[in-house]
């Protein structure tokens, strides 16, 4: 149960002051429904109102806060002329301007001979110094208690700035309320590291957050948001703290082979497996022979081989008695990885099908008679996989390729398709390390970091668009050498707002050179059509394949040794990168063409130069990470990294490596959080909405 102490922030809007049905609905979009919700949104940004200069001192486009007496009223001679109050203090004037005003309502907040405080953005007009429609109208009391430092909150349409400001101080005043019943938040953080940081406490951040003593207490920098933000990091760092404890509880299934079918495909493999493949299975093995539960991530560099370490995976627990199920995101995959598999695994004489969408009727029942009986040695196949009339004989290992595209309610669905079955999960988009913590930190991690044996570097060259023919000229070239090439565009239609080349625009030029040796692929193709594209490619029917970013995932044509990257400056690092690794499959030296419209801005040219000098999607993936953000990684926004809204992950980087080791430390020492650090940590749990890690410990 949620404590006590909890209940007052967990309480809906509408139990604060001036909630109505409309103003709710507007809170909901802009912040949530609950009271912690306004809480724990920190302000977009502050309005510093402590400048209090004489008028004689005003600077114009500054905001200012003045002491004014008011003089005389100068009614508007027209609708379409603004209403002016001439105003002075001791030092000079300054002329108040409203457009559309009520005289009457002006006259009762800004009597003549009134004394007031006003506060807004001055500016000059014909040598006069004035302030139009001032934000705020005080009398001295008032002023009292007026925010010298005043919030400013994202809104959404039906909620005004402040209409918000008055609600979060009404949230503010309720949380003070509840602790001065319950006393104040218990600690989670350790003394010593709270003296080190020089951070306020988790109530007194809260309040410096929505009541700002200093104008920078609520900025991304400053100890109280610091703080705030460690709490949010941590918070999710112990929940996955505490998955990982659990999984290294969990028995799983023991998976123990002599070995033989491993050697009977590692024997007909085309190639010899390169170290980091040899390591990453040596550490799946180990895992799968363990009594306890794997849950491991293989992530590889674009053509690392993870595949061929998923088929001596799979080779394993087959040998072990065992049956593996690999789900991948699309049609084209699937069936692109059923090719793959059977190749490596036939020679041990194991049976490999897939099942998607496409399967229906009596094949899908054979599928499903094959697997609930046992014929079925591994089955590839996309969300097809996890419906219900889906069962299995014995599932031992369930691997999820491309994991950014799933989400964790997928994942377990198919593990519950089995007794505890192992869970290996691989991505080919290569993540900072930090984001890997964070997005897998509950997984052990292999790293494919070698390409095989054979392949050569891939050529990359940045040309200007304007070289067009010389590129044509090029792709005649590769086409009599009986090479292929994949034309990549960022648009499907041509578009009247986008200047930029669609696929359809670029498909009807090539066909007029090359005729129908070329072919297209894009998103909005039926997952068949796309399929039988895909195939017809890699056979050698077409010699240009012209297509959207789709093919980043599996379309595989060895023989193409070209690919052409249109518009390469809109495009993002991890995914050139990804794009890049269509070509250099096979020991022919192949060429990456990143074709750029000019003027290039600097970002744009760091990019590609990063991109000429280095094949290393690690490298790459750190290099995108610090150019553009954590949020504009290709699948960190999908990958399960967190939404965050207190922390920002490139401004807070250095949190998340010390919230990693805190809550691994924490869960190591107090596993059931049991003690008065670990009783606060569940409050924690609570606030940031990780509920799942207080279930897992009711859960034993």
């Amino acid at each position: 149960m949620r404590p006590d102490r909890l209940f007052p922030l967990f309480a809906d809007v509408s139990a604060l002051k001036g909630v109505g049905p409309r103003v709710k609905e507007a809170l909901g979009r802009a912040f949530g429904l609950r009271v912690k919700d306004l809480l724990l949104t920190p302000p977009a940004n502050i309005i510093d109102r402590s400048y209090r200069p004489p008028l004689s001192g005003a600077k114009a486009d500054e905001i200012g806060t003045f002491n004014i007496t008011v003089a005389s009223h100068m009614p508007a001679s027209s609708r379409a002329r603004p209403y002016r109050i001439r105003a002075f203090d001791d030092t000079g004037d300054i002329m108040l301007v409203f457009f559309k005003a009520r005289a009457d309502y002006l006259r009762r907040i800004l009597p003549e001979g009134g004394q007031r405080i006003i506060s807004g953005k001055t500016e000059v007009f014909n040598a006069q110094l004035q302030m139009t429609h001032p934000d705020l109208i005080l009398t001295h009391e008032q002023a009292k208690t007026m925010q010298l430092y005043e919030p400013q909150y994202g809104l959404t349409q039906g909620l005004s700035q402040k209409v918000a400001q008055k609600i979060i101080h009404q949230a503010l005043l309720h949380h003070q309320a509840s602790l001065r019943q319950f006393g104040p938040t218990p600690e989670w953080l350790s003394d010593s590291f709270l003296s080190k940081q020089d951070w306020p406490s988790h109530d007194k951040a809260l309040t410096l957050l929505h009541a700002p003593e200093h104008p920078t207490d609520p900025l991304i920098g400053a100890p109280a948001r610091t703080r705030l933000a460690y709490d949010e990091i941590f918070a999710k760092q112990l929940a996955i703290a505490l998955v990982r404890k659990r999984n290294k509880r969990q028995r799983g299934q023991t998976h123990k082979a002599s070995g033989s079918y491993v050697k009977d495909v590692l024997g007909a493999a085309p190639f010899p497996p390169t170290n980091a493949q040899n390591r990453a299975f040596e550490e799946i093995k180990a895992d799968l022979e363990s009594e306890t539960l794997m849950t491991r991530l293989l992530q590889g560099d674009v053509g690392a081989g993870k595949t061929f370490v998923a088929a001596l995976t799979a080779a394993h627990v087959c040998e072990a008695g065992a049956q593996v199920a690999i789900m991948a995101p699309t049609e084209v995959l699937a069936r692109q990885h059923l090719i793959s598999l059977r190749s490596f695994l036939e020679p041990a004489g194991l049976t490999v099908e897939a099942m998607t969408g496409r399967d229906k009727g009596q094949s899908r029942k054979a599928l499903n008679t094959g697997l609930a009986e046992g014929y079925i040695d591994v089955i590839v196949g996309t969300h097809a996989l996890f419906q219900e009339s889906t069962e299995f004989k014995n599932l031992g290992l369930v691997i999820i390729d491309e994991q950014h595209r799933f989400g964790v309610h997928d994942r377990l669905k198919l593990t519950h398709k089995g007794e505890s079955p192992d869970l290996l999960v691989m991505t080919a988009t290569p993540i900072p390390r930090t984001l890997a913590l964070t997005a897998y930190g509950d997984l052990d991690i292999s790293i494919l970091d070698e390409k095989p044996a054979g392949r050569r570097p891939i050529d990359t060259r940045i040309i200007a668009m304007q070289k067009h023919d010389q590129v044509l000229a090029g792709i005649q070239r590769a086409i009599t050498r009986g090479e292929q090439v994949y034309w990549v565009c960022p648009l499907v239609e041509d578009s009247e707002i986008m200047d930029l080349t669609s696929v359809e625009d670029r498909y009807r030029e090539l066909s007029a050179h090359f005729g129908d040796q070329v072919a297209v692929i894009h998103g909005r193709m039926k997952a068949q059509e796309k399929e039988d594209v895909a195939a017809r490619f890699k056979a050698g029917e077409f010699k240009v394949l012209v297509a959207t970013t789709v093919i980043e995932v599996g379309v595989d044509a060895p023989n193409a040794t070209i690919i052409i990257i249109e518009h390469a400056e809109r495009f993002g690092l991890a995914q050139l990168h990804q794009l890049r690794g269509r070509v250099g499959r096979s020991d022919k030296q192949s060429t990456c063409l990143l074709l750029y419209k000019g003027p290039l801005g600097t970002a744009g040219k760091s990019r590609l130069e990063i991109m000429r000098q280095s094949e290393d999607g690690f490298l790459i993936a750190e290099k995108d990470w610090e150019l553009r953000g954590s949020g504009d990684l290709l699948g960190a926004r999908q990958s399960g990294l967190p939404a965050f809204s207190l922390a920002d992950m490139d401004k807070h980087k250095s949190l998340l490596e010390t919230a990693i080791k805190d809550a691994r430390i924490l869960v190591d020492q107090d596993p059931g959080l049991t003690s008065p650090r670990g009783e606060a940590a569940r409050i924690l749990l609570y606030l940031f909405d990780q509920d799942f890690g207080v279930e897992l410990l009711k859960a034993g």
